[in-house]
């Protein structure tokens, strides 16, 4: 039946699994395509506008800084204060470059003082004569930074005006294009996407890859057909084959940066997450299979077990009932034919036991029946078992005991019990046991051989009780002094 359940288990586990599978892969196909890959783009684009947030208002309160307009309108005049200034703003919020344009002057002061003087005509310069001339608040561009080698940045260009509205400069705080590519790594090991930014030309401006040299689209021969379309229609979905795996493309333009955001996911990439997620499945299904199997061993087995203990003991005692005894002595007494042993039979009795449930009732009388039968027990060999006779009586099976040494461990039974209390209710009971002991000859049965130590039992009653007589034995019973 184990094996069966288990088989079964293991089928249905199996056939569900790989349903699942099927069922998954379609879906997962689908789900790239048409909702996850341009939800990730989205994603992606919201949280690189909310980590531009903090430059921009950190470029806002630079523009609106009383220090800043009151140097500006006092004539400029110390230019440490205003590097002081500047200096004080790039370390504080960890910026790449801090920088203030005045429009009197025409200085550009940085952290270190004056770097240079804007002039229009100038290319370097054009962006600030164009932010002076919008009509928004600030702008976000991408331009070398002249005070540190050229390298590529991200400005945050804010407008500054005095306090009756007129134009005064311009300010703000740059950013490496480097922590942009440190961004990008994070969305990538978030997003388990590959993300990459490219200028109108196609040329990968930013990316998340550890490698030195910035990728190249057009010599990857399945996207560079089709790249020239991509960067005309600025934002679609797109599919493309790469060294035999097919790649799935969502493009997005940010007018911000005047970039295009590509995500890129490979499908088989994606579909191995599911693959993984059968071998996992299947690994969970075998292993459910052999608890769930090991789960109905233990309670067929401690089922069986109950049945046997109910079947073979007695339920007040916890000895062994006469069932029990049926099938051990048969054993026994299989053991016999092979290497005959001595075999010792010992029934008891408890004297004057109706007198104690009539006294204190038979709760009381269970409780020294059941304590008594612990006494018996604890007091035997391993080999030796006890047996609940009937009623207040006990049979002890003592193998390899002879007669005579079953008469000394019945005289120490029958002290040990005289001398216990078996009742911590009632301290005052005190009880005894009469004891017939008969040796098994090898021709009876073990019935007749019960019977002569019932015989011998019955005599030691007829003389007084609690006491010991060995059956067949015309020795008095012994009984205590």
């Amino acid at each position: 039946m184990i094996l069966l359940l288990s088989l079964l288990l293991s089928g249905g586990f199996f056939a569900t699994t790989l349903f699942g599978y099927f069922v998954s892969k379609e879906a997962i196909r689908s789900a790239i395509i048409g909702q996850d890959l341009p939800l990730t783009s989205s994603n992606i684009y919201s949280e690189i506008q909310r980590d531009l947030v903090r430059p921009v208002l950190i470029s806002s309160t630079m523009a609106h800084d009383t220090f800043l307009r009151d140097w500006v309108l006092k004539g400029e005049n110390e230019v440490t204060e205003m590097a002081r200034y500047l200096a004080e703003v790039k370390i504080r919020n960890k910026a790449f470059s801090s920088f203030f344009v005045s429009e009197k002057s025409g200085n550009y002061y940085t952290g270190e003082g004056v770097l240079k003087q804007v002039k229009e005509g100038e290319a370097r310069d054009d962006w600030y004569f164009r932010v002076r001339d919008m009509q928004e608040d600030y702008e976000i561009n991408v331009d070398p930074d002249l005070a540190n080698r050229d390298a590529l940045t991200i400005f945050i260009n804010y407008r500054v005006f005095d306090f009756d509205g007129q134009y005064i400069g311009a300010t703000g705080i740059g950013l490496t294009v480097d922590s942009v590519r440190h961004l990008i790594r994070e969305y990538q090991t978030r997003f388990k996407r590959t993300i990459y930014f490219t200028d109108a030309n196609g040329k990968v401006v930013v990316f998340g890859s550890q490698a030195e040299t910035q990728p190249d689209l057009r010599t990857r021969p399945g996207l560079a057909a089709q790249l020239d379309q991509i960067l005309k229609e600025r934002s679609g979905l797109y599919q493309f084959e790469d060294k035999g795996d097919n790649h799935i493309l969502n493009v997005k333009y940010l007018p911000e940066l005047k970039w295009h955001l590509f995500v890129e996911q490979n499908e088989d990439v994606a579909l191995a997450g599911i693959r993984q997620t059968l071998y996992v499945n299947l690994a969970i299904s075998l292993l459910v299979t052999l608890i769930v199997t090991f789960l109905s061993y233990l309670t067929l087995g401690h089922y069986q077990s109950r049945i046997e203990k109910m079947a073979s003991t007695d339920k007040l005692t916890g000895l062994l009932n006469r069932h029990a005894f049926a099938i051990l002595i048969d054993k026994l007494l299989a053991n016999y034919r092979r290497k005959p042993q001595p075999i010792t039979f010992l029934l008891s009795d408890i004297d004057h036991f109706k007198r104690i449930n009539d006294q204190y009732g038979h709760r009381t009388g269970d409780l020294v029946l059941a304590n008594l039968a612990e006494l018996l027990r604890s007091t035997l060999r391993a080999a030796d078992f006890a047996i609940r006779w009937g009623g207040e009586e006990f049979l002890l099976v003592l193998p390899g005991c002879t007669g005579e040494e079953g008469l000394a461990i019945a005289e120490k039974l029958r002290q040990e019990i005289e001398a216990a209390t078996p009742s911590a209710e009632h301290p005052e009971i005190r009880t005894s046991m009469s004891f017939g002991v008969s040796q098994f000859n090898g021709s009876e049965s073990p019935e007749q051989a019960i019977s002569r130590a019932d015989k011998a039992l019955y005599a030691v009653k007829e003389n007084g009780r609690n006491g010991v007589r060995l059956a067949a034995d015309e020795t008095p019973a012994r009984n205590p002094a």
